[in-house]
């Protein structure tokens, strides 16, 4: 159970958000130790270890060996990441071109420019004329 004073219970998705900003923002993979450290919210140690586990094992992290234990980075930038969600979440839909339809008409207008420049892009056109 954790023993964090004020901060005993906080939502899971909101802890995993606050342990991505703390890797992304280090120079260097860091030890359960050092996260916890640098969340400074007094989290047990198995807490932070857990978590980081289960992020590596998505993909989520990438791990090296340091000492004993390991250590984590980020597999990806945030960026990187979203997209990965995104076609995790397209590949888990049987009607593709569906889904594909209906995120493409609820973008904004701007959202819709800078994916038709994308497309273009990746299709060899967009040589920006």
């Amino acid at each position: 159970m954790e023993h964090g004073g004020q901060e005993a219970r906080r939502p899971h998705g909101e802890l995993v958000a606050d342990v991505m900003a703390v890797l992304w923002a280090a120079e260097q993979p860091m030890t359960p130790r050092q996260v916890n450290r640098a969340l400074g919210l007094g989290l047990a140690r198995t807490t932070v270890a857990t978590i980081l586990i289960r992020l590596h094992e998505k993909g989520t992290l990438v791990r090296t060996r340091s000492g004993r234990g390991y250590a984590y980075a980020p597999a990806d930038d945030a960026a990187g990441l979203a997209a990965g969600r995104m076609r995790d979440a397209l590949d888990a839909e049987p009607d593709r071109d569906l889904v594909l339809k209906r995120f493409v008409s609820s973008l904004s207008e701007h959202d819709e420019g800078v994916l038709r420049a994308l497309l273009r892009q990746a299709d060899g056109s967009g040589d920006g004329r």
